[in-house]
């Protein structure tokens, strides 16, 4: 019978057979859970790679699977019968029973086109007060937070997990990576996690790219749990040292060649723009009733993802709406067929590793990227025409490979560094725990002293010509 415990299995083309548990199974089967079938894990980078058109859906039944290897490998998984079990209500089962509950709905409040949208619905604003009148930020975090804990309904995700005994706050503490178990917080959120476990391999078989590779065996193998200041943490035993600096930097390259590669990351761009015109217009479901409709139309919500986004740009193209508005229009072409969209390429706009001990060096680099922007802005308003449009892409931060001390401690408010949720813990035989940061013998311990700088800006066709009449850039050879 469907949904017994014996149909209850996933085949993933990454880890093989996963086991859910009986009220897991009835998440991933709930309307909020079977819409992450429909968002792209890698946002447009389909556009690039044909293969990437994989989901939210299976990254995050992959995500929960990680987080129980996680568990096993430092021995605070509980018996698989316990684990099945409903009555089962130990400390430990509830806490393996929710970390996984945690990872599976991790991303349960996806936007349109994963992380490619969000950015619009973050820049708008139309921020919402939870009880306590506190400004949320209205990302997918608190979007998923808000579906686990307002839908206590039939088939609400709220519901299932009163139903079987969990506590719907503390599953949102998780998934927010605010728990008072820091255990169960790094395990979800540091910078080596069971989320970035999933979509490194995952990214890289559905591309097709090699980057994301690493010994996810080797790596699970020497996971390790210690105490620090009464507080157990998540660390990974010195054997594998070059295993952890292999992750990292299969995570870097996968962002600097898929992430931030400006030839699918301009669609991104672009969409994002889209999406915040069609949220100033009214054109779009904005945060509010999205939050209406987790609450009282769970069916309506489902259909938030990334068939409603590209239905409405293509009505309002086709429809003449956004005649008004040459530039959408023209970035609206671009998006639906493909076409248009230059990259901006010069010296001023080049990836950097940049030194993160030097504020110096960091503000020089990013000025220089700013006034390289102004430039080509002023160029187009003076010269240019409506459709000669221009979009910056410049990151807020730069990305470090991990956190050193010293920057830990310059973010302030820090008293003990291995307390922190996101870096990186090296234990060794005779309890000593070190941050990968700075052992000695560490690649990465030399590159935590950089920040990846990587600045993307995309201008129209006609833009992108006139700049190079205007002599602003230089032809590509």
């Amino acid at each position: 019978m469907e949904g017994s415990n014996k149909s209850n299995v996933i085949f993933d083309p990454i880890y093989g057979f996963i086991r859910l548990t009986p009220w897991e199974w009835e998440i991933i089967h709930c309307p909020f859970y079977q819409r992450l079938r429909w968002i792209k894990q890698l946002g447009f980078s389909f556009y690039v790679f044909p293969g990437a058109e994989h989901s939210r859906f299976g990254h995050s039944i992959g995500v929960m699977h990680n987080a129980h290897k996680i568990l096993e490998s430092c021995g605070r998984a509980v018996s698989e019968s316990d684990l099945m079990n409903p009555k089962a209500q130990s400390p430990e089962a509830l806490f393996h029973k929710s970390l996984r509950l945690g990872a599976l709905m991790h991303d349960l409040g996806t936007f349109m086109f994963s992380h490619t949208t969000e950015g619009a619905y973050i820049q708008y604003g139309e921020t919402t007060n939870d009880k306590n009148g506190k400004k949320l930020k209205d990302d997918h975090e608190n979007l998923g937070s808000w579906i686990i804990k307002n839908t206590d309904y039939e088939g609400g995700v709220t519901h299932i997990l009163k139903k079987y005994g969990f506590d719907p706050q503390r599953v949102s503490d998780l998934v927010k990576g605010v728990s008072p178990q820091m255990l169960g917080n790094q395990i979800l959120h540091s910078e080596i996690d069971c989320d970035r476990m999933d979509y490194l391999l995952r990214d890289a078989h559905y591309t097709g790219l090699k980057y994301g590779s690493y010994d996810r065996d080797y790596l699970l193998y020497h996971f390790c749990v210690r105490t620090v200041d009464q507080q157990e943490v998540l660390t990974i035993k010195h054997n594998a040292l070059h295993c952890a600096e292999d992750f990292l930097m299969s995570r870097f390259a996968w962002y600097s060649q898929v992430i931030r590669s400006p030839r699918g990351a301009r669609y991104d761009a672009i969409a994002e723009r889209i999406c915040f015109h069609f949220l100033k217009k009214g054109w779009i479901h904005r945060y509010s009733d999205l939050l209406d409709m987790v609450a009282e139309k769970p069916s309506h919500f489902y259909n938030f993802n990334d068939g409603y986004f590209m239905n409405l740009v293509h009505k309002h193209y086709v429809s003449g709406d956004l005649d008004k508005y040459p530039t959408l229009k023209d970035m609206a072409r671009t998006l639906l067929f493909q076409t248009g969209a230059r990259v901006v390429k010069c010296e001023e706009f080049r990836q950097r590793l940049i030194t993160q001990e030097s504020d110096v060096d960091q503000s020089k680099v990013i000025k220089r990227a700013q006034q390289k922007v102004e430039e080509i802005q002023h160029v187009l308003e003076k010269k240019g025409t409506k459709l000669d449009w221009m979009i910056e892409d410049l990151p807020k931060k730069p990305i470090n490979f991990v956190q050193s001390k010293s920057s830990l401690i310059r973010s302030g408010n820090v008293k003990n560094v291995l307390l922190e949720r996101d870096p990186v813990k090296i234990s060794y035989e005779n309890g000593d725990i070190r941050l990968l940061a700075d052992v000695e013998n560490s690649i990465i311990s030399k590159m935590s002293e950089v920040n990846n700088y990587i600045p993307n800006v995309y201008v129209s066709q006609s833009a992108y010509e006139l700049l190079i009449k205007e002599k602003v850039i230089l032809p590509e050879l």
